[in-house]
């Protein structure tokens, strides 16, 4: 009888172990939002020092998601051939080195290459996590766990938003960069020794010593020891990106991407620039740091009430009604400003916006088969990010322009509002 992972996984409570691969993946997460989310809460910082132009700071900005799109569509896809495990080490190496390095910049060409390479570990570790946290979990509760864990990211922006508004006015933007670097580079050794590795991955990628590796893994798991692998699938040698446009991913593909595309471009709009609108509009550096820090305490709630609605009313519609309602929030953005409902209202962007746009990941995690799971997931996110480096970029030119936040946030509500609709109708089968 052919023993089959995924029937055992979602017949079976969680065990310690996937417990414990989902808190790895959590953690990982909240260094890549400790990691991407550093550089807005230092841009006030240095803007002041440099004197550099809000045009120039979104370079910044974008350079980082540039490194993001490429780790998660030509690096996360690897994982697929070497495993999860494998990528998330190489992830955490790359960032923790390059974020410590960005203490040392000291000009805007520095920082532009920095951010860049730091970005391919952290594109690369989403997607990685995404999918080896939804191949540990049950089938009826994947989309809540792959939720949560993802909302590890605005877990590391919070509490690293928290330290940035007492450390950088104290001690300057380079120590939070050391800060950053120095606590990615502690999680190596946990990824190495306490992370499992995807059985889903060994038994269809069936890498050297795979059977031993696996009921390694299994005997954890509380599951008699195999005699041997299952047949390895025949198709395994030629998953390729073609794998994601054949007649049953074609449409939904570009669906999914079109929605990625459009929510990443305001998130990352928001993400960057909300510390830097807050200053200009006569916030101390410390409220402007805490209005970011706002966003993603709502980010973080969002997220996991999007994960527990989403397995009951579905993803799409879910996901949907997250994305317009903050598309409809952010429109009338202007009837809020200069009362003490601001706080607030940042929150409920936060919330609205980051829970809709992780459970498109859900949505990337379910769409694809195991044989090419990171690969898709990975170009999903990837093309979404190419909407993220659009949103820095036109947020810094049209603030450049002088255009206020209300006006920004009537723009770029049209985005999300679009990337709600598109997801209510992606066309596949594999989700809810």
């Amino acid at each position: 009888m052919t023993f089959d992972i995924k029937e055992h996984i979602d017949a079976n409570k969680m065990t310690r172990l996937q417990y414990a691969t989902v808190f790895i993946c959590l953690l990982m997460n909240m260094l890549d939002g400790m990691d991407v989310m550093v550089i807005s809460y230092t841009a006030p910082a240095i803007v002041k020092a440099w004197g550099i132009t809000p045009e120039a700071l979104g370079i910044v900005f974008s350079a980082g998601l540039v490194g993001m799109t490429l780790g998660a569509m030509f690096l996360a896809p690897k994982a697929d051939t070497f495993g999860r495990k494998n990528m998330i080490l190489l992830s955490a190496i790359v960032m923790g080195i390059s974020i410590f390095c960005t203490a040392f910049a000291q000009s805007i060409e520095f920082l532009v290459l920095i951010r860049l390479i730091s970005g391919v570990g952290i594109g690369a570790m989403l997607a990685s996590t995404a999918t080896l946290t939804a191949e540990y979990t049950p089938n009826k509760t994947k989309d809540f766990w792959v939720s949560f864990v993802i909302s590890g990211y605005p877990i590391g922006a919070v509490l690293s938003g928290l330290v940035a508004a007492k450390v950088i006015p104290q001690m300057g933007w380079e120590t939070m960069y050391q800060l950053a670097g120095f606590a990615t580079t502690l999680a190596i050794p946990l990824i190495h020794f306490l992370l499992s590795e995807s059985l889903d991955f060994y038994f269809k990628a069936q890498p050297a010593n795979a059977l031993s590796k696996a009921n390694d893994i299994l005997e954890k798991m509380g599951v008699t020891s195999l005699s041997q692998l299952p047949m390895k699938p025949a198709q395994q040698a030629a998953v390729s990106f073609k794998s994601m446009l054949t007649e049953e991913f074609k449409l939904p593909t570009f669906q999914l991407w079109g929605a990625l595309f459009m929510s990443f471009a305001t998130l990352y709009f928001l993400t960057n620039w909300i510390p830097k609108l807050a200053t200009n509009a006569g916030l101390s550096m410390e409220l402007a740091i805490y209005a970011g820090t706002v966003f993603n305490m709502g980010a973080f709630i969002g997220i996991v009430i999007q994960g527990y609605f989403s397995s009951k009313y579905g993803l799409k519609r879910t996901i949907g009604v997250f994305l317009i309602l903050t598309a409809v929030l952010m429109a009338v953005f202007g009837l809020f400003k200069g009362s003490s409902w601001l706080l607030v209202i940042f929150g409920l962007m936060g919330f609205g916006i980051q829970g809709g746009f992780v459970g498109l990941y859900a949505v990337a995690a379910r769409m694809y088969p195991t044989e090419f799971r990171t690969t898709g997931v990975g170009w999903a996110i990837g093309s979404g990010r190419l909407g993220g480096i659009i949103g820095p970029l036109l947020g810094g030119v049209l603030i450049g322009m002088g255009l206020s936040m209300t006006t920004n946030f009537l723009i770029f509500s049209v985005p999300t509002v679009i990337a709600g609709v598109i997801t209510m109708y992606i066309s596949s089968k594999r989700v809810s």
